[in-house]
């Protein structure tokens, strides 16, 4: 693949991973536009190594306050590390449970046939789009009545808003948000950032401390997620002896080194836009894209 496109893959992958519009599903429209096949293993596992570029980038961004909030003593972390393996467990297997149906149903027949042959499918990325606006319309709406209705005292210091946000993740809200994760993962535009977080806030997690876990959550999910891609890749070598994984592994490792550069770039002024109690926009924007995608499905990518 030319190192360009994979620059170019790299930079929309970085700058759309923070805010909740789905970043695989701009990539697959890039991909799409490009004239790339988003659904061979070689370019799912493109995809998945932007991601961990990307969260490599929230994991500098965030650390301080995942140390502040779940790292500052040992009753914090097992407070926290019971909350992600619960929501990891019901992602798993709500996620791996959605794709054996799918595979099991729509595949019937096709003995090699995967999840990732519909990562190319613009017309389910449209309304996975559109799905994920609404519910992010919902909860941003929602927000804004309570945020309405408040009245919180500003004077509050931070320890005390952190011991706050805190207290509001239950493990019943882990639960939740850990299972919308796992409804995510078979779904290209249907976005894990933009449908937790919002899934948190409408269980009553505060959207900051709702972020903090929705990313916390995708750095534990990501080095799964990148060995089946690679098994997947040698798998497919195996089958075809045409794609070698040292030659798909090095453009993916390059695309991994600039999604990170990107994202830092980016997270250093988009973070204030997500915390800027306009939730709801991100949803207007996803039902923009979607139809945006519609139409280029329409117009035969």
């Amino acid at each position: 693949m030319p190192l360009l496109k994979v620059i170019i893959l790299a930079i929309v992958q970085g700058l759309a991973e923070l805010l909740p519009v789905s970043s695989s599903a701009h990539v697959v429209v890039a991909e799409k536009l490009m004239g790339l096949n988003p659904s061979v293993p070689e370019m799912t596992l493109l995809l998945v190594m932007l991601h961990t570029g990307t969260m490599f980038a929230v994991i500098v961004y965030f650390w301080s306050r995942w140390r502040a909030s779940y790292l500052s003593s040992a009753a914090a972390f097992q407070w926290i590390a019971g909350r992600i393996v619960l929501a990891t467990v019901l992602t798993g297997v709500i996620g791996e449970g959605l794709v054996k149906v799918i595979e099991h149903t729509l595949f019937r027949g096709h003995p090699h046939a995967e999840i990732e042959d519909l990562f190319s499918r613009l017309d389910l990325i449209a309304p996975a789009l559109a799905l994920v606006g609404l519910l992010i319309i919902i909860a941003g709406l929602l927000e804004k009545r309570r945020m309405g209705g408040s009245s919180a005292d500003p004077s509050l210091t931070h320890r005390e808003s952190l011991s706050s946000r805190q207290s509001g993740l239950s493990m019943r809200q882990s639960g939740w948000i850990g299972a919308m994760q796992g409804l995510c993962l078979p779904f290209r535009g249907f976005s894990r950032s933009g449908a937790t977080i919002s899934t948190g806030m409408l269980v009553g997690v505060g959207k900051e401390r709702a972020e903090e876990f929705s990313f916390a959550l995708a750095v534990v999910l990501t080095p799964p997620v990148i060995l089946r891609e690679v098994l997947r890749l040698m798998k497919a070598e195996h089958l075809s002896g045409g794609v070698p994984l040292a030659s798909a592994m090095v453009p993916s490792l390059l695309g991994a080194v600039f999604a990170f550069l990107a994202g830092l770039l980016a997270l250093k002024w988009l973070s204030r836009w997500l915390e800027g109690g306009r939730w709801y926009l991100f949803g207007i924007y996803c039902l923009v894209a979607a139809g945006v995608v519609f139409a280029l499905y329409r117009s035969g990518y």
